[in-house]
């Protein structure tokens, strides 16, 4: 009997501009979960950005610096030398692997997957045919679409599937703009839930890790801005910790010390995101060693119902942490009253948290419970790969 070699993957990442992780953890939940269902996964970095926030001086070598960065990464999640980085922001060098080495691999992979379509396609990638946009917040690219931005064309048409995060796309109650030429996918974030699986006994505190100011990606549509930035989302509900006994930390980045004294006059904890972000299990364990999740999401997903869902709540979920989060059209994807809610008023958000302290151990298991079904690697992937095709 003659074996098949397993089908060869290549993840097109960029996990060195963003050395967060968050990050780290979003791209490696792919990566591991592949490598889980029997496919020989590599992962690329093309993207041409320079890795600015690992370097301390203009002088630093930033692409070794990228390069060691991937390998401790990679070789942390027993996926050894399985990796390239390809300078192509500075002199085109190929680290990890040689260049002749890497263009065999894209010639033989099954898919190639562009993650957060960060990667601008180099005629290697699309001239496979087997290229592949995973777009993981949505908004940009519809509006350009919308407005016929020969660019935003001209890059997707390089692509053979588009998948996006916005699962409501092209529903009746999604108000982006639906593309007569593009057809986009749903999926959503995969996770390995026994990353998550702690002994530890949850702490007290309900929290969320992210930023808190980023005055840029606004968008403008039909008349409206749209904003990017969660602290216009996290205002409105600022009276939330008046409202409950119960203790909120957030762990923030991009903030300044007016807003953490606003925050904290308002009975919020404030602690500094990076210190948790800059390191994958440090991260991990604050997760596992919070009560449960309170967040908000971009005003671009709440008031354009795209259904988009955070890949940080999912991992919440999958620790068996509930979450309370904003609601962006995404109960009609996901199951919510029992270990996830979505809330668009501060009375919603007080009666979540009320629900989930009345019965935590419930709670609890219904959170692990959506992780597993709606979240597990098997089932996100397995559903991805028959859509492209695989």
């Amino acid at each position: 009997m003659t074996v098949r070699p397993p089908r060869t993957i290549v993840l097109l990442g960029m996990m060195t501009p963003m050395p967060v992780a968050g990050v780290v953890w979003q791209t490696v939940h792919y990566l591991v979960g592949l490598k889980r269902l029997g496919y020989d996964v590599y992962y690329v970095e093309a993207h041409a950005r320079t890795p600015g926030m690992l370097m301390q001086r203009e002088d630093d070598d930033g692409s070794a610096l990228a390069a060691n960065f991937i390998a401790r990464v990679m070789r942390r999640f027993d996926l050894g030398d399985r990796w390239a980085f390809h300078a192509r922001h500075d002199d085109g060098r190929v680290y990890g692997m040689d260049e002749s080495r890497l263009k065999r691999l894209y010639d033989s992979a099954e898919l190639i997957i562009n993650l957060h379509g960060g990667t601008v396609p180099l005629p290697e990638h699309s001239a496979t045919g087997r290229l592949v946009y995973l777009e993981t917040d949505p908004v940009d690219v519809q509006i350009e679409l919308h407005n016929n931005v020969q660019e935003t064309i001209d890059f997707l048409s390089q692509h053979c599937a588009l998948f996006t995060f916005g699962e409501n796309y092209g529903r009746a109650d999604c108000r982006l703009p639906v593309s007569d030429r593009f057809s986009f996918k749903p999926t959503r974030q995969p996770v390995v839930c026994d990353f998550w699986e702690a002994a530890d006994a949850p702490g007290e505190l309900f929290t969320t890790i992210g930023n808190w100011r980023q005055p840029w990606r606004e968008i403008t549509f039909q008349g409206e801005v749209y904003h990017w930035s969660k602290h216009y989302e996290f205002l409105k509900f600022l009276d939330l910790p008046a409202r409950t006994p119960q203790p909120f930390e957030l762990a923030l980045s991009s903030f300044e010390e007016d807003d953490r004294q606003m925050l904290e006059s308002r009975g919020w904890r404030v602690r500094e995101g990076m210190s948790i972000s800059r390191d994958p299990d440090v991260y991990r364990d604050y997760v596992v060693r919070s009560r449960a999740e309170f967040t908000v999401a971009k005003d671009q997903n709440v008031r354009l119902r795209t259904g988009w869902f955070s890949d940080r709540s999912a991992t919440y979920l999958a620790a068996g942490r509930p979450v309370v989060t904003q609601d962006t059209g995404f109960g009609q994807n996901l199951p919510t009253g029992a270990g996830l809610f979505a809330f668009s008023t501060t009375d919603e958000a007080v009666g979540a948290v009320e629900s989930i302290n009345a019965d935590y151990p419930r709670h609890r298991r219904a959170a692990r419970s959506i992780a597993r079904e709606y979240f597990g690697h098997d089932t996100v992937l397995n559903r991805l790969l028959a859509d492209a095709g695989v």
